[in-house]
């Protein structure tokens, strides 16, 4: 009898931890309930057909991030036992928490079912791949895994402990069965020893289990330690950096030694010492680079793609470290999942996990290429119109009326108690509307296949050199149209005309002498003397006083830039008694040279548009071209003709508002 009590001693020990460990572990939860999750609606029909799915599925702690891998320390549990809840309308399931993170999962779950409320939204969350009719799922096709999350979007919770042999834990239904066996006469040897075989090999699987524990929390460890090492050159990089006195760096170093932390964190504790050391000295000032920026994966393809397409990379990403790209076809493979080239979106294939798409990345790459290209031909000559108009944004498509500016030539004295009269003030009837330019060029499926990605680079470039040399051409237009004489303005006059001034539509800018330094002064006489406009009605004709304004540019085509430079800039000139010997070296302008202009002999003046602007340049959307890409898996050119389609769009207008500051020489 004494060895039979010894024995129900042993089982009562070993069977009671065993029901700790379940009482600690296993979980009945609510996975997933019907209604409406992120958008998608989730239909009792569909979740009910997705219950075999859901046997073995790992749950984890927390989504996965961008790329979509899953670590084993974020492992917390297996699924089990799927079945239909009609009560909560929803999938129940059991929960046995394991891994690095199965601790985590146990004690939050114990405390959501013990606390009162209100609880925090703690709570399951699913990801799952299915098929859908508009915003209606209508088939799951696997169960990627469950996750324990904050603010779940389908209602997934704890539901209670499983195996509790604790009485004040939960109902009878929830309790293990007290399996403490008394040595009596009606108990058996044969039963004791049945027993404690089922007991053993209960605590073997338990050891098994804790075995399997110790090696994940070895791997996790091994991991820690990489990433404390990592640190510690982070440390080190980061206190040589800083600049900080040798004692500071080591109260720092003390701090972060050995830990596991964020390169903010650390930044932000070299500069709470920056300015600690700061203020002890005083005036004196601690400087140091801040530790690199922080980038996300988005960030990392569009700096790959900037580099595949021989675009500028964006402020600040100049260093981030960027995996190049083979070609086109790979970057398009890899958005979209396009294995076969059918020019849809195929998620089921695409291992990258991004906020970034593919058309988005290629766009930004080809507009940064856009502007880079439009200052290089800038700097090549095609924006001299920049410097001889008015620029201006307007936030309508309205047509655009002009403005005159110093139109009040002088105030009236006004006696003591005398009466104010009405100042007559000039106004511009000129107006000019906006036209859109644009095209499309197509990035077929089949150029993609093809990996050319060469020629895809060059359709910006194409497409920035269109939008500056259709500006320059507008603007040179302006001074060679209609044989030279320009648009008819409002008044009925031509912009250019020898016409006197005190004449309706007399505009007096008009001459027809060649480039000369003589020629150059009588026209800019004729500019200064130009009379500021009080009213566009008879008897206010060219009464105003002089506009005073000598001109700034000569705008000369390209066979006269060299007697234009050696007019307005003295030290070109290499004769004997040269003009600038009477004007004491002085610079009397700039040569502008006009792409557009063909007649080798007509010039023209222009005043500084600064002060007086004649004629002003407008963009609805900005001044360089915009580029579109439309091609997403419902864009009927994809589905029509395997085409992505490049749209370049330039809404522009140019008005001329004003004939003082112009004027035009045709020999």
């Amino acid at each position: 009898m004494p060895r039979v009590d010894y024995v129900a001693e042993e089982m009562r020990v070993n069977l009671s931890a065993f029901g700790m460990v379940n009482a600690l572990g296993k979980f009945e939860i609510l996975a997933m309930t019907a209604g409406e999750g992120n958008g998608w609606k989730f239909s009792e029909e569909c979740l009910r057909a997705s219950l075999d799915l859901w046997q073995g599925v790992e749950c984890f702690v927390d989504h996965a991030g961008w790329f979509g891998g899953r670590s084993v320390r974020d492992l917390g549990g297996v699924c089990r036992a799927p079945r239909w809840s009609d009560t909560d309308q929803g999938i129940i399931l059991e929960l046995q928490t394991i891994g690095p993170s199965g601790e985590l999962v146990a004690e939050l779950g114990r405390q959501l079912l013990d606390e009162e409320e209100p609880k925090p939204k703690v709570g399951f969350s699913a990801d799952v791949l299915f098929t859908a009719k508009g915003k209606e799922a209508k088939n799951i096709l696997r169960i990627l895994d469950l996750s324990l999350v904050f603010n779940p979007a389908r209602g997934g919770a704890f539901v209670r402990a499983m195996n509790q042999i604790n009485p004040n834990l939960g109902t009878e239904e929830n309790q293990m069965p007290d399996k403490t066996i008394e040595a009596t006469s009606t108990n058996p040897g044969g039963q004791i020893e049945t027993q404690l075989k089922e007991d053993a090999a209960a605590i073997e699987e338990l050891r098994t289990q804790q075995v399997a524990n110790e090696r994940l929390a070895a791997e996790a460890e091994e991991a820690r330690q990489v990433r404390i090492q990592m640190c510690a050159y982070l440390l080190e990089s980061g206190l040589n950096a800083s600049k900080l006195p040798e004692p500071m760096r080591e109260h720092v170093r003390k701090q972060f030694a050995g830990q596991v932390f964020t390169p903010i964190e650390l930044n932000d504790e070299i500069e709470a010492a920056r300015s600690l050391v700061s203020e002890l000295q005083g005036s004196g000032t601690v400087t140091g680079p801040q530790i690199g920026s922080m980038f996300s994966s988005a960030d990392q393809l569009q700096a790959a793609v900037d580099d595949l397409l021989s675009a500028p990379r964006d402020p600040g990403s100049e260093a981030l470290s960027a995996s190049r790209l083979s070609g086109i076809k790979e970057l398009y493979m890899m958005m979209t999942g396009d294995r076969n080239l059918y020019g849809g979106y195929y998620p089921q294939h695409i291992q990258l996990a991004t906020t970034a798409n593919f058309t988005g990345l290629v766009k930004n790459a080809l507009n940064k290429i856009v502007s880079e290209t439009w200052d290089q031909l800038g700097a090549a000559g095609y924006d001299w119109w920049y410097r001889v108009t008015k620029q201006e944004h307007f936030e309508t498509l309205n047509t655009i009326t002009g403005i005159l500016v110093g139109t009040v030539g002088a105030l009236p004295t006004v006696a003591e108690g005398g009466e104010y009269t009405e100042l007559k003030i000039g106004d511009s009837p000129e107006t000019a509307d906006f036209t859109k330019y644009g095209g499309y060029i197509p990035l077929t499926l089949e150029l993609i296949d093809r990996d050319n990605t060469r020629k895809l680079a060059q359709y910006p470039r194409e497409l920035a050199k269109a939008g500056i040399r259709k500006v320059s051409g507008l603007v040179a237009a302006v001074f060679s149209a209609n044989a030279g004489v320009g648009p008819t303005m409002a008044d009925t006059g031509a912009l250019f005309n020898a016409t006197a001034v005190t004449t309706a539509g007399g505009h007096a800018n008009l001459l027809t002498t060649a480039l000369a330094a003589a020629e150059w002064e009588v026209v800019g006489n004729a500019m200064y003397s130009q009379p500021m406009l009080i009213a566009q009605e008879a008897g206010y004709y060219g009464t105003g006083a002089q506009m005073a304004l000598d001109p700034r540019y000569c705008l000369v085509p390209r066979e006269l830039r060299l007697t234009a430079m050696k007019i307005l800039y003295p030290t070109w000139e290499n004769a004997a008694n040269i003009h600038s010997e009477n004007l004491q070296q002085q610079r009397l302008g700039d040569v502008v040279v006009v792409p557009e202009w063909t007649d080798a002999t007509d010039w023209a003046a222009v005043v500084d548009p600064a002060l007086v602007p004649g004629v002003v340049v407008g963009e609805r959307f900005g001044m360089l071209p915009e580029i579109f890409i439309a091609g997403s898996e419902l864009s009927p050119a994809v589905f029509m003709n395997d085409e992505h389609r490049i749209k370049v769009r330039h809404f522009v207008a140019v008005l001329v508002q004003d004939f003082r500051p112009l004027h035009k020489s045709n020999v």
